[in-house]
């Protein structure tokens, strides 16, 4: 028994290893949402086609001293295109935030009143934007939270609605994805 367990284990630790081993990449978004290379995959993103993405995020990040790793999900799904060698030009990215993630787009000053730390989503977004992302908010959420656009990252631009944001892409052939 030990005569073929040894060599078992010696072999799926060889065959584990170079995936753990991997650096990540950031073939769009550089600096975050990292990514690797998966040798073995047969499905890969197509880089002769064109991706209109309409990414609707709402979901609030789980500690506020941290990313969101809903914001950083962004940057993973561009990465993730780039590293296929889908280029830049061909990855059309529309974010549209909303209820809960609205506070991932506060200023410094704002995010630093609610959590006693700088908003560390706020070099994600300007990454984002490099790459080529549209960042929008929700007009209507800013109402209902009380927030005015001064309160926010003074890139963002601000949307009627995020329905209406989505109401507008989909047809226009942008794939949605709720994050």
């Amino acid at each position: 028994m030990k005569k073929i367990f040894l060599p078992l284990v010696f072999a799926l630790f060889g065959a584990i290893c170079p995936l753990f081993s991997q650096t990540p990449q950031f073939p769009i978004v550089q600096g975050y949402g990292g990514i690797y290379e998966i040798p073995d995959a047969t499905e890969r993103p197509d880089p002769s086609l064109e991706y209109n993405v309409l990414i609707d995020l709402s979901t609030p990040g789980d500690n506020p001293k941290e990313i969101s790793r809903w914001v950083d999900n962004i940057a993973r799904m561009m990465n993730l295109h780039g590293l296929a060698g889908v280029p830049k030009e061909r990855l059309k990215v529309k974010v549209i935030v909303h209820g809960g993630a609205i506070f991932t787009l506060l200023n410094d000053e704002n995010y630093a009143q609610r959590n006693e730390v700088n908003n560390p989503n706020l070099p994600v977004y300007e990454a984002l934007q490099q790459a080529g992302a549209d960042i929008m908010v929700c007009g209507q959420s800013l109402i209902v939270r009380n927030l005015k656009t001064s309160d926010l990252w003074p890139e963002v631009r601000v949307s009627h609605s995020a329905m209406t944001a989505i109401t507008t892409y989909v047809p226009q052939g942008y794939i949605l994805l709720k994050f």
